[in-house]
């Protein structure tokens, strides 16, 4: 998928340094503005992507969440446009491994239950069992380990997002993002959970 910048059709960069130093230091009013300013823009590359209105909402909505909870380096960015080109760019392509990793988990849980036909009511899972299962693993881990895997997996942060929301190293939120794969993997295996999908998480 290539990627397409989002083009300022008026001259209104003059004054995005002080907007960005308000924004920094809590204004919502200079965010506001900002998001007034792009949200057009961020909206039509969205929905050009993902080719769904509602998909494409959604992300507007958490971009500039996003943006917004991580006002405290605004001011460090040197251009809006390219910044929210490159950042909704990463976050459609976020979206769109997440749904196929969803596809692969389905098809693998078809493919276990077409390959056991007489076995489906003995305890194979169907998909809506597993994602409780899934959710019971996350529910299970400690407080840190939870809430890094649920900042990734869930909210789609990236290794350096959390690190700075969280006051952590990116090696630190690796580790523990690591260890709590490993942790839901030795859950869902002794529940049952086939290994292929257990390799997808």
């Amino acid at each position: 998928m290539k990627e397409h910048p989002l083009y300022i059709t008026t001259d209104e960069s003059a004054d995005e340094t002080i907007l960005l130093e308000r924004i920094t230091s809590g204004d919502e009013r200079a965010f506001s503005a900002l998001y007034q300013r792009y949200w057009k823009k961020v909206f039509t590359y969205l929905l050009r992507l993902t080719k769904s209105r509602e998909t494409a909402e959604e992300l507007l909505s958490e971009i500039f969440t996003r943006f917004w909870i991580n006002r405290a380096v605004a001011s460090s960015i040197e251009n809006v446009d390219a910044f929210l080109s490159k950042v909704t760019y990463n976050r459609a392509i976020d979206f769109f491994r997440f749904a196929a990793k969803e596809k692969k988990i389905q098809a693998l849980i078809a493919l276990e239950l077409n390959r056991y036909p007489s076995q489906i009511n003995d305890g194979y899972l169907l998909e809506k069992e597993y994602k409780a299962l899934l959710r019971e693993a996350i529910h299970q881990l400690p407080p840190q380990r939870k809430l890094v895997f649920t900042l990734s997996r869930e909210q789609g942060l990236t290794h350096e997002e959390i690190a700075r929301r969280l006051n952590m190293s990116p090696h630190t939120v690796k580790k523990t993002m690591s260890n709590a794969i490993k942790s839901i993997r030795t859950f869902l295996r002794k529940q049952g959970v086939d290994g292929m999908i257990l390799d997808i998480l």
